[in-house]
């Protein structure tokens, strides 16, 4: 059965190796592991300094390239947390024929659990000032660093609530989520209010495989920015919903700044509709880490 995240192509360890040294001698000797793989790119460590990502889908291409204008320009506007900058800009070539990116290593590990409530409140003023500053960014600029505008609809809930619902029904039948009542109650209360018009520049893409946190357990860095485009801020407010708690967002609104009611609705939903994804993603995949994070994530975003 083929699935949304299906490779169109799957880089190796070895053909990463080749591709490395053939165009970056500095790197040689290059020691190589897979850290991940997800919908649009195999991400690499590389002699445990560097993060390689290659596209794994055409439809990938586009985005990296768009990473490779603006990073380095949202990284000169001081964010005030970690982002992969990058620094190698490896080349189509026979071997492969797409671009692919080498960024420095953002320091941090993938949440092992959906917050750390202990110390939330560090993690929601963080989360509050990085975004309200990438909020902030110039439309005009991110225009001109080749960002595109939102073209997948991500926040149309007619479009996308019938494949929320069939991937409802498959968590249910594979008994992957033990509140599948609540997720069946919130189905029945889904937005239907019409966003205000905005525009803004948005990562696009903020999960628990996207995001890292410090020893502390306090947010540090913000990965994978390949879904960056000109859009609605509720795209980016779904992680209030995924990663902190009713009390962990208060704080992040006193921080970030006014945020419209039916915003909030749109983000909760956008929470819902990815870690549902996500959940799927992680049965299949077999990767059990990634089903635990997105049964914690889930729970948070229907709370």
């Amino acid at each position: 059965m083929a699935h949304l995240w299906d490779a169109e192509v799957a880089v190796t360890t070895c053909q990463a190796k080749k591709l490395i040294e053939s165009q970056f001698p500095d790197l040689t000797p290059a020691d190589i592991q897979i850290m991940d793989y997800g919908f649009d790119n195999t991400v690499m460590n590389v002699n445990n300094d560097w993060v390689f990502r290659f596209p794994r889908r055409e439809i990938a291409v586009r985005l990296l390239e768009t990473e490779g204008k603006l990073l380095p320009f949202i990284e000169e506007s001081d964010p005030g947390i970690q982002i992969p900058v990058p620094v190698y800009y490896g080349e189509p070539s026979s071997r492969y024929k797409w671009p692919f990116l080498g960024y420095r290593f953002v320091n941090g590990t993938i949440p092992s659990q959906a917050v750390s409530v202990e110390r939330e409140g560090e993690s929601a003023v963080a989360l509050a000032r990085f975004l309200k500053k990438l909020h902030g960014t110039s439309v005009e600029a991110a225009e001109k660093h080749g960002v595109p505008y939102d073209e997948l609809s991500r926040l149309d809930v007619e479009k996308r609530q019938p494949v929320l619902e069939k991937n409802k029904d498959e968590i249910k039948d594979l008994n992957l989520f033990n509140q599948v009542d609540k997720l069946e109650t919130y189905l029945h209360n889904l937005p239907s209010k019409a966003l205000p018009e905005e525009t803004t520049l948005v990562h696009g893409d903020l999960h628990f495989k996207n995001i890292v946190v410090d020893n502390g357990g306090i947010l540090s860095g913000i990965l994978d920015w390949g879904d960056v485009h000109l859009g609605h801020r509720a795209i980016d407010l779904n992680l209030i919903y995924s990663f902190l708690t009713p009390e962990g967002r208060t704080q992040f609104l006193k921080e970030y700044g006014e945020v419209g009611e039916e915003e909030l609705d749109y983000a909760r939903f956008k929470a819902v509709y990815t870690n549902v994804v996500l959940l799927l993603y992680g049965y299949h995949e077999r990767q059990p880490h990634t089903v635990m994070e997105a049964r914690n994530s889930l729970e948070l975003a229907l709370t």
